[in-house]
């Protein structure tokens, strides 16, 4: 037998080489299961914060889709521009980097200093430099510079249409506009540029670059035609001038179907500078100026309609059966509605007179007496069913809502001035859409500007569709107005519209704008030819116009110079 003391010893060994052998084992599994931890669970994370580390990305945005007209014009393109950063590990002759591009992309000496020598992946100096100055910074050759070539917007015409097709930003996506609304359809899939760097963040010369596939974007058909929006905006200019007026607005559309053919809101705007605010917007700053440079007032503004809204009030008459062809009336010059005295643009009166001869000499008293007739219930029916207090639905961003009092506070006196197109607003385009369904047959359209998308190298073209809402009013009613508003043209204040040989339908407005002691009025004029089978329609707005200003005098003769003009190119024959 061993001794007591051999065996004590033996045992506590043993326990010894069991403790050790367990904190081995314990301490082992702890770094399997660690690294099983590291490399399965935390694995995906580490790989991409390794590639993230290893692999410097650029993105080169690929061509946007062109924008063009019905016929195919061109009027929003791309050109091809750079570029320029620096990656600061990789430069080897700062001083020199930063006096020529100080010099190339006219930066200051500082601004340069300071991106070049800020360690980083990656340092942004100028983007979008002309091809001509990208080609000689190529050509220097200094290490660490990067020129990548890509696309930017291009608008062949400048500032024609500029408020309806919009503009990009510098990440090529759009930001106003057509441009906005249908940036996915223009947008292509941009270009990723990948190289490899080692730990110090030099690039890997044996790996080269990475180029990822890119996409072009789709071309968008408008429905604009650039004719016609050639001659409506030198007719907007002109007369803004001579008018010395604070704006003017032409909408031509196709009544049927809602296309619009042009859409002019001058003062415009270079597409290709649109961040200099150009003279008319001068006493603003900033964002505010830029803010007003940009805005559609085809669109997103409100006015008082005037007396366009008279056809509106004889629409609701003769859905309602309140009002024929044959009512007469008399007008002393003004009328009185509980305590207000209400005058006539024709303070001596129009005497007695049928309702055509109150339509053709927009007789206020004798519209206050229908629009009492329909009653102010009934009134606010039709301005739902003529679709007044809903938007049109146009594809541009940013479109006004009507303004119009609640039913509940249309008593007698919102009631007489709501007749005659006062004391509410809407917009251009809602007066445009509303009107249109009165001369077509009684159908709301959806006023568009988007007529169909065309992929990259197909001949195919994707055809947009538009709701249409039959039943606005009765194709007696609409036949009705177009032979009425006909006689306001050969007849009567829309005279000066008038074009021998073609059948032209029309209404004048005039109305004054808020406050009403600034005395400052908002000019219109809405017509329509063939007058028996519109085919197209007209717009006119002048905006606080100078001197006269009555909407029959200023705004009936652009309508007439436009209607003189397209309604040959359209090939409609007198």
């Amino acid at each position: 037998m061993f001794p007591e003391s051999y065996v004590r010893n033996f045992v506590y060994n043993r326990k010894k080489q069991l403790v050790t052998f367990g904190v081995f084992f314990a301490v082992l599994c702890f770094l399997i299961g660690r690294l099983v931890f590291l490399v399965v669970v935390k694995g995906p994370r580490y790989e991409a914060m390794a590639k993230e580390q290893q692999q410097r990305e650029r993105v080169v945005y690929s061509p946007r889709g062109a924008i063009v007209d019905r016929n195919g014009v061109v009027l929003a393109d791309n050109k091809r521009v750079y570029n320029i950063s620096v990656i600061h590990n990789q430069i080897t002759d700062p001083e020199a980097v930063i006096q020529m591009l100080s010099k190339e992309c006219g930066l200051d000496e500082a601004f340069v200093r300071k991106r070049v020598e800020k360690v980083s992946s990656i340092e942004k100096i100028k983007y979008h430099v002309d091809e001509e100055v990208g080609k000689r910074i190529l050509s220097y050759g200094y290490d660490g510079v990067k020129v990548d070539g890509c696309y930017s917007r291009d608008y062949p015409y400048e500032d024609l249409a500029s408020k309806v097709l919009g503009f990009t930003g510098g990440d090529n996506q759009g930001i106003l506009g057509l441009e906005a609304k249908y940036d996915e359809v223009l947008r292509g899939n941009p270009e990723e540029l990948l190289t490899m760097t080692d730990a110090r963040g030099v690039e890997v010369e044996q790996y080269g670059e990475v180029h990822t596939d890119s996409d072009e974007g789709n071309t968008l058909i408008t429905t604009l035609d650039y004719n016609i929006q050639s001659y409506c905006a030198q007719e907007a200019k002109k007369t803004m001038i001579r008018k010395e007026a604070e704006g003017v607005s032409i909408l031509v559309m196709n009544p049927k179907n809602g296309e619009i053919l042009a859409m002019v809101d001058e003062p415009e705007y270079n597409l290709n500078d649109p961040f200099t605010l150009t003279e008319w917007y001068q006493g603003y700053e900033g964002t505010q100026g830029c803010n007003l440079m940009w805005r559609n007032g085809c669109v997103s503004d409100t006015y008082e309609p005037g007396s366009i809204f008279k056809i509106i009030t004889s629409c609701a008459a003769f859905e309602e059966g309140v009002l024929t062809p044959e009512d007469r009336f008399f007008c002393p010059g003004y009328t009185v509605v509980e305590d207000r005295r209400i005058r006539c643009h024709k303070t001596t009166g129009h005497g007695s007179e049928s309702y055509v001869e109150a339509l053709e000499n927009s007789c206020n008293p004798a519209f206050v007496q229908i629009g009492s007739r329909v009653g102010a219930e009934r009134f606010y029916h039709y301005f739902e069913q003529f679709g007044l207090l809903d938007k049109t639905g146009i594809d541009l961003p940013g479109e006004a809502s009507t303004i119009m009092h609640k039913p509940e506070n249309i008593h007698p006196v919102e009631l007489a001035t709501i007749s005659f197109g006062q004391s509410f607003q809407v917009s251009p385009i809602e007066m445009m859409t509303v009107i249109a369904s009165f001369i077509n047959g009684g159908n709301r359209v959806t006023p568009h500007l988007a007529k169909g998308i065309q992929k990259p190298g197909e001949q195919e073209c994707y055809q947009y569709q538009y709701p249409v809402k039959t039943g606005i009013c009765s194709s007696d009613t609409s036949e009705k107005m177009r032979t009425f508003l006909e006689k306001v043209v050969s007849e009567g204040g829309g005279n000066k519209a008038y074009i021998e040989g073609y059948s032209i339908g029309g209404k004048t407005a005039t109305s004054q704008t808020l406050p009403r002691s600034e005395h400052q009025y908002v000019s219109s004029f809405v017509g329509f030819a063939p007058a028996a089978n519109p085919e197209v329609m007209v717009l006119v707005i002048i905006k606080k116009p100078q001197g006269i200003y009555y909407g029959g005098t200023i705004c009936a003769p652009v309508a007439r110079e436009i209607f003189a003009n397209i309604l040959p190119y359209l090939g409609i024959d007198k």
